[in-house]
């Protein structure tokens, strides 16, 4: 665990330069800095007083073009399951649907259709696509149109007499995205009505159902959305109100529950609330939550935590799996902490996440998904394995048809990270936080508005490019992220390097006087790293910059009928086409029970960096397609099999001995192996 996130207490500290080199023709200026926030942009919507500065705000929906890698992934959301859920989920049935009438009454509503909603209607806006702005137009103009007298919306779920709220709070944050994007007038009064209705309802009877008692905090970050819009001092109560009736995720040592997914989204809610608070016990309690649950379940690779439903004492082997919903939900977490905090440990675990666990949740055309993925994961099938999984079914399957949260809420993973990837600074400039292709417009400096073009094959490679594309010259600070594996950063700006010492601190800062063409160049240099285990048999983990490696396994993909093995309580409509839409199941060629001989001190000693050409098809995240390979030495642990309930077998305690003779092993990126051992044992 990272030694910044061990001093969580601490409050970071202001803006401090550690370096200054200044280049007078060009007015150049550059420091080595901690994000600070003093100061408020003065050009995009932030925390309205008395709510905490933001560190970084994040920037409009449509401000961001994804390119690259990434771009490719949103494209094949949109040709994929994504883009056509519409014609396989019952939930998205135009007929009998709860969000289409304004009593809230229907055979089918509730979380699926924003879910869906939320990642689908963005990924219309990045891409400029039409038909999908078209079709999620039509439902947002149905939640907008169907509110009801009283200020409420959306399905009239009822538990033990109470109104679920839970799923109303996913579609406020897909309105916001739309007013971003479309300014709407229509939103700002439609959420105030609503948040009206919320504070009138008595807390004896708010937020007492599980999910939404679990969730409160996506509800709090809508209400300051609007209060930063209105400032309507009365948001403000209702927040407080929101906060108090939540679970309580500020225990000492313990959660309020283990459900994997409410983890991932609720952790934050002391932070979020922080933001009005101002108590640092609050931004304690969320570095707590995040801390607590990876100290028991989360000794392994991959950025996540084993909860395969729920987290379970005695069950954290790297054969524990996580949601593909809870995926989502912490680099949610992540970007949103990122900018309450300014803690860069936020970026990185987000990357970790995104680049390492949440890329091998899906197919490679995503055109099917799994509802649950591990670090060591031998078989992707249609089995029940519970106990060794808690959930009881064909968690581990490849289905389009199954896995209702999953199914709608993968959507939004890829293109919320895409939207984070740059963030306006409280001094008016922009920060690089999650490096990747793309363009990025701004308004900055004194209100000149610009474009950074962004060139990179990151994480693959550790060149990043940018141009900047300005109609007048423009004076504003560039914040560079600098991720902490990286002992070696350097900067060129127009050909010409920075003579600074840019090791020791969160984030480069170039403020200059930009013109039209101007070119920075960052490098950040990659070595080969492990992390050791303890807690979980003395397993290791191999890194290569900010990815991780896992065996590369011969995977042998088996189509299967997706009606047929799809989970007991998914729903699908009459016409939807399962040879249009096949399920497969993933099982091992190759040996995969292999442990490694490695000098954990120097790996570089024992591993050979292996660089391959970048795949036509733009897509990295398979196993054929890796332009990286790791080459080592193993042996193979007999004893190490399949258990009985079909998944890897628990780790064997290292050093292992074995008279297996040395085997030549190659591993590949842990986020394109759809199967994997990414937690190795070690032999003697």
């Amino acid at each position: 665990m990272r030694k910044g996130l061990l001093m969580m207490a601490l409050p970071l500290l202001p803006l401090s330069v550690f370096a200054q080199v200044k280049k007078q023709e060009h007015k150049l200026q550059v420091s080595v800095v901690k994000a600070a926030n003093q100061q408020r942009n003065s050009f995009y919507v932030n925390n309205k007083f008395p709510l905490q500065n933001q560190y970084f705000t994040k920037l409009p929906v449509g401000s961001i073009q994804a390119g690259g890698w990434l771009k490719k992934a949103l494209e094949l959301q949109r040709d994929g399951l994504t883009g056509n859920l519409g014609e396989i989920s019952i939930w998205l049935s135009k007929e009998d649907n709860a969000w289409l009438n304004k009593e809230g009454k229907g055979k089918y509503g509730w979380e699926e259709l924003p879910y869906w909603l939320k990642g689908y209607a963005n990924i219309g806006y990045m891409l400029h696509d039409e038909k999908i702005i078209k079709e999620a137009k039509f439902w947002i103009d149905a939640v907008l149109n169907n509110q009801r007298d009283n200020g409420d919306f959306g399905p009239a779920v009822e538990r033990n007499g109470n109104r679920d709220l839970w799923t109303n709070m996913s579609m406020l944050w897909c309105l916001q995205s739309y007013y971003e994007y479309s300014k709407d007038p229509r939103v700002i009064p439609f959420m105030t009505k609503y948040f009206k209705y919320e504070l009138s309802v008595p807390d004896n009877k708010f937020l007492e159902d599980y999910w939404e008692n679990s969730r409160g905090g996506d509800n709090i970050a809508s209400v300051y959305w609007l209060y930063n819009r209105t400032g309507d001092k009365w948001l403000l109560d209702l927040a407080t109100k929101i906060d108090k009736n939540t679970a309580n995720w500020r225990q000492a040592h313990q959660l309020p529950n283990l459900h994997n997914v409410n983890i991932a989204q609720g952790f934050r809610e002391p932070a979020t609330f922080a933001l009005q608070s101002h108590d640092q016990k609050d931004i304690e309690a969320t570095y707590r939550n995040f801390k607590l649950i990876r100290e028991e379940y989360g000794q392994v690779p991959g950025g996540m935590f084993g909860a395969d439903e729920n987290a379970r004492k005695g069950y954290n082997d790297p054969r524990q799996a996580v949601e593909t919903c809870g995926l989502v939900e912490q680099m949610t977490s992540d970007q949103m902490l990122l900018g309450s905090t300014g803690d860069p440990f936020w970026a990185e675990n987000c990357e970790d996440v995104a680049f390492n666990t949440f890329s091998a949740a899906f197919m490679p055309d995503y055109r099917s998904l799994r509802y649950l993925t591990a670090p060591n994961m031998v078989a992707s099938d249609s089995r029940n394995h519970r106990p060794g999984i808690d959930n009881e079914g064909p968690f581990l399957m490849m289905n389009p048809f199954s896995s209702r949260c999953c199914q709608h809420n993968h959507a939004a993973g890829w293109v919320y990270y895409a939207e984070n990837t740059w963030m306006a600074t409280p001094d008016n400039g922009l920060a690089a936080q999650l490096y990747t292709e793309g363009t990025v417009t701004a308004t900055v400096g004194k209100g000149t508005t610009v474009q950074l073009l962004e060139t990179t094959k990151y994480p693959f490679e550790d060149q990043i490019s940018f141009t900047v594309k300005t109609p007048v010259e423009a004076c504003f600070p560039l914040y560079l992220r600098i991720p902490s594996w990286c002992k070696n950063p350097s900067v060129k700006v127009n050909g010409r390097s920075i003579a600074a010492n840019l090791s020791h601190g969160n984030y480069i800062r170039l403020e200059n006087t930009w013109k039209e063409g101007d070119q920075i160049a960052l490098k950040l240099p990659m070595e080969l790293t492990t992390r050791e285990w303890k807690e979980n048999k003395n397993s290791i983990s191999i890194n290569y910059g900010p990815l991780t490696y896992s065996l590369k396994i011969d995977e042998d993909y088996v189509p299967r009928d997706s009606k047929a093995t799809a989970l007991n309580d998914s729903g699908w409509q009459a016409a939807a086409d399962p040879a249009k839409w096949p399920s497969y199941e993933i099982f091992p060629k190759s040996a995969w029970n292999y442990g490694l001989q490695i000098d954990k001190e120097h790996p570089e000693h024992s591993i050979k960096v292996i660089r391959k050409s970048w795949p036509k098809d733009n897509n990295p995240f398979t196993n054929s397609n890796a332009p990286i390979e790791l080459r080592i030495k193993g042996k193979q642990i007999k004893g190490w099999t399949m258990d009985q309930y079909g998944l890897c077998g628990l780790l064997p305690l290292s050093p292992v001995k074995t008279n297996e003779p040395v085997s030549d092993l190659a591993l590949v990126p842990m986020g394109g192996a759809r199967l994997r051992i990414s937690a190795f044992p070690v032999v003697e």
